[in-house]
């Protein structure tokens, strides 16, 4: 039986909930930010990304770039409600769901039998319930994997619906990006154009062997290997344990002082202490993640006797770990945070590692 996956995405998740509060916004340029000015830009609407605008970027250049921009500071206690209404409208389809964020999750409805064709249209029955039942839009991919699924709903965006069938993936894969294949960063980008693979085409024109050779012993090779050729076997996985949660933020400028790598901490700790809270989960060990301008990577940890789950309390451990020597004039292009030895709040540990999630 062919495999029928659904991906669903938000649009624009935290800026569209604060536009839905505040009508009178409409048509205006917006952005959610972490904390004050000197935070980061947590999700911008679409106004804003027409001026260049996008998450993580600090709030001065966000501001630079469009002058007009609306700041308006996060509040993930009315994200997370809402997200909630959301992902219990998707109960209704199908008890397959694995969430990926606040703002989307993949819903596998072959169990229900399925084909692509009522998959699509359940996903337009979805999308018409969001907006009906929150005011929200979205935009849903179909196809036969997780891959495929995710890749369709951004093809579209805001408010669209893409279906990849079977027959359509040789020639979608072949034009695509290398950037756009599932585990594919800056820097994997740039060592595979470096050998002249700048689409999908040209990732499957090489064997797993050459692969191998490029990218080292590790699963990205093979994972390349397949994706090129639309096969992903991964599941849709409804219950998922994590032993770590992490966000992780990339800087389009790389930051030089201590003070703007602090003033960054309260955003990424929030974001994580929204995912501590969505999965249900305290921890104890905070690890702080540095990469600097040359990807050389640095990492901090300390573990305490508490549990931690507050956004407060997580930024505080992670202040203490971003040391003055961490910097010493060198250029930090990524700033990450994650918290380990998870509990359940009912006491039960996690098991399987998350992996870190992109700003919502």
């Amino acid at each position: 039986m062919t495999r029928a996956v659904v991906h669903v995405d938000m649009d624009a998740f935290y800026a569209s909930v604060e536009l839905r509060e505040r009508p009178e916004l409409a048509g205006e340029p917006v952005a959610v930010i972490a904390t004050a000015r000197r935070g980061a830009v947590m999700t911008a609407n679409y106004v804003a990304r027409g001026f260049g605008v996008r998450s993580a970027m600090p709030v001065h250049f966000a501001v630079q770039r469009c002058p007009g921009l609306v700041l308006i500071p996060q509040r993930m206690d009315l994200y997370r409600a809402v997200s909630a209404q959301i992902h219990g409208l998707f109960s209704r389809y199908t008890d397959v769901i694995e969430p990926l964020a606040l703002d989307e999750a993949y819903l596998d409805v072959t169990r229900e039998g399925r084909t692509l064709d009522q998959a699509e249209e359940m996903a337009r029955s979805i999308q018409a319930d969001i907006l009906a039942e929150t005011g929200l839009t979205c935009s849903a991919g179909v196809s036969v994997n997780k891959f495929l699924a995710k890749l369709a709903s951004g093809l579209r965006k805001p408010a669209g619906l893409t279906v990849i069938r079977p027959e359509e993936v040789d020639a979608l894969l072949a034009a695509l990006p290398v950037e756009e294949f599932h585990g594919v960063g800056p820097v994997i980008a740039g060592k595979l154009r470096a050998h002249g693979i700048r689409t999908g085409a040209d990732l499957r024109a090489r064997s797993l062997p050459v692969l191998r050779t490029l990218l080292g012993p590790g699963k990205l090779a093979p994972r390349l290997h397949d994706l090129a050729r639309g096969v992903d076997e991964r599941p849709v996985e409804a219950h998922r344990e994590a032993r770590s949660i992490g966000v992780e933020r990339t800087f389009e400028e790389d930051r030089t002082t201590r003070e703007a790598l602090l003033a960054e901490l309260p955003g990424v700790a929030a974001e994580v202490a929204d995912r501590l809270a969505r999965r249900g989960y305290v921890g104890r060990t905070v690890v702080l993640k540095l990469r600097y301008g040359d990807w050389t990577p640095v990492t901090r940890r300390r573990t305490g006797e508490r549990r931690l789950q507050g956004a407060g309390e997580i930024a505080e451990v992670a202040a203490g770990l971003l040391t003055p020597d961490l910097i010493e004039g060198r250029g930090v292009r990524l700033l990450g945070v994650s918290v380990l030895n998870l509990a359940r709040r009912d006491g039960a540990q996690g098991g399987e590692t998350l992996p870190l999630l992109p700003p919502g």
